[in-house]
């Protein structure tokens, strides 16, 4: 008596090889030809990559069509030495000094005013790719806080000068050295904010320390408006040693400081070859750079505000004494 099964099972009790399909799927298959690449599927990864690809070279980027281009979907790798410049001001002020950028990005759509064409033709005259990219990957590659106002430009690593020939490039111009130097400020949109007013003020350098310090790096770039393609910066192994070289040079060394010994107004140096040296808003100059400077200047400030952003230190002391040496007499 057969055993009860589950209702509409069936068990086969034959034993050996079964009957196949005879090759029935296999000849439903014929006639669609191989299955495409994946780089020649629009809507898959590999495709997409491809286009991009083509449209680098036809943008006069290096490679061939369907050979690896750079993805500017996605920021640069930490390990990648490159960095990216946003926003309108910046970004023409790169090009306009000819740094050697990699390649320049522009939204889609983006409105175009005389920045943008100017970038454009810059770009196109130097032979530099030019990449249209959506607002998102800008987004992306610009950071949480960037704000790219619709470009971009990949840059090398910013080349560092020695304070030594800084100086003696300026004296042997003519110009009456006003260099600023930072110690101990880390915070690199500062380091930006400096840059600018260096530039306003009639600077013509700013000295960082090798270690604990700012680098100029796309935060700078943004901060600084554009002046970091215009005011040198200067990488110092020792700022103590060679604040020292300075004053046997005859360059007068001014630390800001809000206990200082002589009030900014008062100051009467301003008209001497100078650096002003800036401490960080934290902990102020270090100890070694506060006795090597000649004088300790403060800036008068209200007793309600505990002290100024060293930024904001600098730009009013630039501004102090480029008035100072503007209002004497020839």
């Amino acid at each position: 008596m057969a055993k009860p099964g589950r209702p509409g099972a069936s068990k086969s009790s034959k034993k050996g090889p079964t009957k196949g399909t005879g090759g029935k799927n296999k000849r439903s298959l014929e006639g669609r030809g191989p299955t495409p690449k994946a780089e020649d599927r629009a809507w898959h990864p590999a495709g997409k990559r491809k286009a991009a690809a083509e449209r680098y070279a036809a943008a006069g980027g290096k490679g061939k069509p369907g050979q690896s281009a750079p993805r500017a979907s996605r920021p640069a790798k930490k390990d990648d030495d490159t960095e990216t410049v946003t926003g309108r001001n910046s970004v023409l002020e790169a090009l306009r000094a000819k740094i050697p950028a990699t390649a320049f990005y522009i939204a889609q759509r983006v409105e175009m005013d005389d920045r943008v064409k100017e970038m454009l033709a810059i770009a196109t005259h130097r032979d530099i790719p030019v990449l249209e990219v959506t607002r998102p990957e800008l987004d992306r590659m610009a950071g949480f806080d960037g704000v790219h106002q619709g470009v971009a430009l990949k840059v090398p690593p910013y080349e560092y000068g020695h304070p030594q020939d800084l100086l003696e490039q300026v004296i042997d111009s003519g110009q009456t050295p006003l260099f600023v130097a930072l110690d101990g400020i880390t915070d690199p949109r500062n380091l930006g904010a400096i840059l600018r007013s260096t530039a306003a003020f009639g600077g013509q350098a700013v000295i960082v320390p090798q270690r604990r310090s700012a680098s100029v790096n796309s935060a700078a770039w943004k901060t600084s408006a554009g002046a970091a393609a215009r005011v040198p910066v200067a990488l110092a192994s020792n700022l103590t040693a060679m604040l020292k070289d300075f004053k046997k040079q005859g360059v007068f060394v001014l630390g800001l400081d809000g206990g200082g010994e002589v009030s900014l107004p008062e100051l009467q140096l301003a008209d001497r070859p100078v650096v002003i040296v800036v401490g960080s808003e934290g902990k102020g100059l270090s100890r070694l750079v506060t006795e090597t400077c000649d004088q300790i200047v403060s800036i008068p400030i209200s007793s309600a505000t505990e002290s100024l952003n060293a930024g904001i230190a600098a730009s009013v002391a630039l501004y102090q004494v480029s008035t100072l040496r503007n209002s004497a007499p020839a």
